[in-house]
């Protein structure tokens, strides 16, 4: 009998894409829904917020697999006993390692205040700056922060990390632990958030945090959600104490339409798009953590 993969995602359009491409290219497993019979058997399930009975209503897993890069999807689910596994993608790391560089040279090339010009008809060349002037803070060195702080300071920039722990990259000054962290933000023109969600991270872009950076500096948010307070802000976009913010995660997503951040010209929104793993990455990968069982 083939093992049994169970599907427990929330979002139909993923859940049916991973399903096709397990049924093409995966016949070695059976990759179920929860109302299927076969699903009892699983012992591996492919998760994205998957509800909080998910081990009694299916005793028989031993990992629950994360189709993510991150695993706070799975919420008290963590303190469980079960094998918690995530996706480790090269082709993502690239992606958000594209996205961020996109947002360092939206700023370090000022097409924001160019775009501003635009809608008042203003012609107003600036001095055009070096990567090599720009210091970008990098919340978060782990798979993705790591990448990509060492490829931005292969290019020159000046590239300084934040981590709760101490790390050693390639060109970028490292801070660690909660006392170090303003030092982090002193003098930045950049911070770039790709932090893990957990209790201690939760609302960690909050007024207090995002005050000790100079006036000068964007913000290119692309952590979780939850990461932001986002009336905070609001607030020091509003009082010119922040340059501007590159945002593509959000508590509520999709973005309400009515929110003040869709409407502020110093912040660009995107949908949630920095940087995905392909279907065949993830199904392969849980399929393989399923055959390792």
């Amino acid at each position: 009998m083939k093992p049994v993969v169970l599907s427990m995602i929330d979002n139909e359009e993923l859940t049916e894409q991973l399903l096709v491409c397990a049924k093409k290219n995966h016949p070695e497993v059976e990759w179920v829904l929860p109302d299927n019979p076969l699903a009892i058997q699983a012992k591996v399930a492919a998760c994205w917020h998957p509800p909080a009975t998910i081990l009694t209503d299916f005793p028989n897993l031993q990992c629950l697999h994360s189709v993510g890069a991150g695993v706070d999807n799975l919420g008290e689910l963590l303190n469980s006993s079960v094998k918690v596994n995530r996706i480790i993608d090269d082709g993502q790391k690239i992606g958000m390692f594209e996205y961020v560089l996109w947002g360092v040279l939206y700023y370090q090339r000022d097409m924001d205040r160019y775009n501003q010009d635009k809608k008042l008809k203003q012609w107003n060349p600036l001095p055009q700056r070096t990567m090599e002037s720009i210091k970008i803070g990098i919340l978060g060195l782990g798979e993705l922060g790591g990448y990509v702080g060492e490829k931005l300071a292969a290019m020159g920039y000046q590239v300084y990390g934040w981590s709760r722990t101490e790390k050693q990259i390639n060109g970028i000054t490292s801070y660690h632990g909660q006392s170090m962290l303003p030092t982090l933000l002193e003098d930045l023109d950049i911070l770039v958030n790709l932090l893990p969600l957990n209790s201690q991270t939760k609302g960690i872009l909050n007024l207090d945090l995002l005050s000790k950076l100079p006036s000068k500096a964007a913000l290119i948010h692309c952590g979780r959600g939850a990461h932001l307070v986002e009336k905070d802000l609001e607030t020091l976009l509003n009082n010119n104490q922040l340059r501007g913010a590159l945002l593509d995660v959000f508590s509520t997503e999709p973005l309400p339409k009515d929110s003040n951040l869709m409407a502020m010209d110093k912040v660009f929104v995107t949908p949630h798009i920095a940087s995905t793993a392909s279907n065949e990455s993830i199904a392969s990968q849980v399929v393989q953590s399923t055959l390792d069982l």
